[in-house]
């Protein structure tokens, strides 16, 4: 892997590893004031971490034993070294912002819209070393850019430091947008996207997507995940909001669906109650409990009946907020369950006709 790049792997593994972690967060909560402040103005999709607080949770060495554990990469040592930097110790906070999702409908390269602004312990001098090496030095706005592969205006990773804790990046194809790169905070996103910050602040993970990005997403389901009817509700939708927050031993997972229409809201919220009770049907089908390890199926029927779905009046908008919570036999579920293989079907006889043999020719 080149070592030009590991910068960005570092947020983005920051960011998947912070995730993770609020399975098991259950220590002081904290907002994310600083990243949010270099937010660009009109995003379409925002994921906010705070790292620190994870970092501090008496739940990480069960993370760590129910996680898979990663090789040590060579060159990750290699830039951590170089840089002085290290995610699990120097990540503070974090903010992903995705200007973009796809340049096109046939895209696939999603990442290039993102842009990273994180908040920690940063080494200023040996980090501008390290990307100078295979980068070049601008100045926008104000702030030093170093920008690879060596034009400001052209496809690869970004880097420019806000202030000594604070950084901005971006790991893929879009230069970093102007208004990130300002003098001081500013608080120049809308005023409906710090409504949705404040409700979300007491969760150490949090999500908020605008209407268009969740069209987007519903539309690149996996085949069989993809249902026209969800696609166009969710086309209906203005707001989508995720956030993640601790309950005892359990983890609550609270996703809303917000939309002007109380018939969008009505039908999204019988379509999901409907998906928990097939779900459920499926579950206690006779040839499921046969495949199904009894502890994964009680696992899942567990979550399934916990699931609350209900819909909420805020005057200019109607949601629906699906609640689920994550238990720990549910996870033990997740990391013993090896799917039974179905047995083979029987052999069917072959009944195919025999080629009927040539008439004999006469007088041989």
């Amino acid at each position: 892997m080149r070592k030009q790049h590991w910068l960005a792997i570092t947020l983005i593994v920051a960011a998947l590893a912070a995730c993770a972690s609020a399975y098991w967060w259950t220590g002081a909560r904290q907002q994310n004031s600083s990243v949010l402040s270099f937010l660009p103005r009109d995003p379409a999709a925002v994921i906010c971490i705070d790292v620190a607080a994870l970092r501090k949770s008496p739940f990480l060495a069960q993370l760590a034993a129910w996680a898979p554990q990663p090789q040590k990469d060579p060159d990750y040592a290699q830039f951590v070294a170089d840089t002085g930097f290290n995610f699990e110790r120097d990540l503070d906070h974090l903010a992903i912002a995705y200007v973009k999702f796809w340049d096109t409908p046939q895209s696939d390269h999603w990442p290039d819209g993102a842009v990273f602004i994180g908040e920690g312990k940063f080494d200023r001098q040996k980090i501008t070393a390290y990307a100078l090496r295979k980068g070049t030095r601008f100045i926008v706005s104000g702030h030093e850019v170093i920008s690879r592969p060596g034009g400001i205006d052209v496809a690869g990773t970004q880097i420019a430091f806000l202030s000594d804790r604070l950084v901005a990046m971006n790991p893929g194809a879009t230069p970093i947008p102007t208004d990130v790169l300002a003098a001081a905070p500013k608080r120049s996103i809308g005023d409906d996207w710090r409504e949705r910050f404040v409700r979300l602040a007491g969760s150490p993970v949090f999500a908020v997507i605008r209407h268009d990005t969740a069209a987007a997403l519903a539309d690149r389901a996996p085949g069989g995940f993809r249902s026209p009817q969800l696609s166009t509700l969710l086309n209906q939708l203005q707001w989508i909001t995720v956030a993640a927050k601790p309950d005892g031993d359990q983890l609550r997972i609270i996703a809303e669906g917000e939309s002007a229409s109380d018939a969008t809201t009505r039908q999204l919220a019988d379509l999901l109650n409907g998906v928990v009770i097939l779900a459920q049907a499926g579950l206690n089908d006779p040839k499921v409990r046969q495949q199904l390890d009894p502890a994964v199926r009680e696992a899942y029927l567990e979550l399934l009946k916990g699931a609350d779905i209900s819909k909420l009046d805020r005057g200019d908008t109607k949601a629906v907020r699906l609640v689920v919570s994550v238990t720990p036999k549910f996870l033990q579920a997740a990391r013993t369950y090896a799917p039974l293989a179905p047995p083979p079907p029987p052999a069917q006889p072959d009944t195919r006709k025999a080629p009927a043999a040539a008439p004999r020719k006469s007088g041989t």
